[in-house]
């Protein structure tokens, strides 16, 4: 796989930042965002990212392309970039855009890669990395938090993510192998405990975090889960906010 010209679609704070470290590293890169952005060491453009006959007039000179937008935009940019034979990336958790780009990288001219992010993405690396040096491995435990250092309020959260992506994996089901049965189970739930150079936090279960982990060790391995951590009472404060005052019924 070689390619130069790189498109980043969404400059909030991982799009930048992608963006930038894609440009430091000799890449030609061009931002993209749905408002004009300056200031940047790139070359940025403003363009409705719902209009596809748009988002493909900007993609036609490039050579991949990679989605920090929230994941109900992917759909429509994978779909744009298999047309023109581009290689995809995105940093994806939903597992029906997943799926929906997994369909088209069976007649894709480039690399459909989804889940690129830190989870679904590295940590699953590090996992399976890890697992690869044991002759035979019971559990796969994946826990993951990018947590503010001085948490502030009551949440001790700061949306350094997409807030859609957010709520997306606290309501969506999660996949888990448990006891070595492939299973689904609520997201916001299996609370557990857990100390870190000292420090409190909590852990509970979070939609697509796994990415295909669970395909992938079918038949394989007894246990594996992937759990979200916060500092303690997010989970509680959450599951109030989306479950007693209904609001997973307003998720915009």
């Amino acid at each position: 796989m070689s390619f130069n010209k790189v498109a980043v679609l969404g400059l909030g704070k991982v799009g930048h930042l992608a963006a930038e470290l894609l440009s430091e590293a000799g890449f030609a890169v061009t931002g993209v965002d749905a408002r004009e952005v300056s200031g940047c060491p790139f070359p940025t453009k403003a363009a409705d990212l719902t209009d596809k006959d748009a988002l493909a007039a900007i993609l036609k000179d490039q050579e991949a392309v990679l989605s920090c937008l929230p994941y109900h935009l992917n759909i429509g940019v994978s779909t744009v970039a298999h047309g023109l034979g581009l290689h995809y990336f995105d940093l994806t958790e939903d597992v029906p855009t997943t799926r929906h780009i997994r369909d088209l990288a069976g007649s894709s001219r480039g690399i459909m890669a989804p889940q690129c992010g830190l989870a679904p993405g590295f940590v699953g690396i590090v996992g399976a990395h890890l697992a690869e040096q044991f002759d035979k491995v019971r559990s796969i435990r994946l826990r993951v938090g990018a947590l503010p250092q001085n948490p502030t309020g009551l949440l001790g959260y700061a949306f350094n993510w997409s807030p859609e992506g957010v709520v997306n994996e606290y309501l969506n089901d999660c996949e888990v192998i448990e006891e070595g049965v492939l299973k689904t189970v609520s997201a916001m739930e299996w609370l557990e405990t857990i100390y870190i150079d000292g420090v409190k936090l909590e852990a509970f279960t979070t939609s697509g975090g796994l990415g295909t982990m669970c395909e992938t060790y079918a038949d394989r391995i007894e246990n594996l889960d992937y759990k979200t951590m916060r500092y303690p009472g997010h989970v509680e404060l959450m599951n109030f906010f989306f479950h007693e005052l209904l609001m997973r019924e307003n998720r915009a």
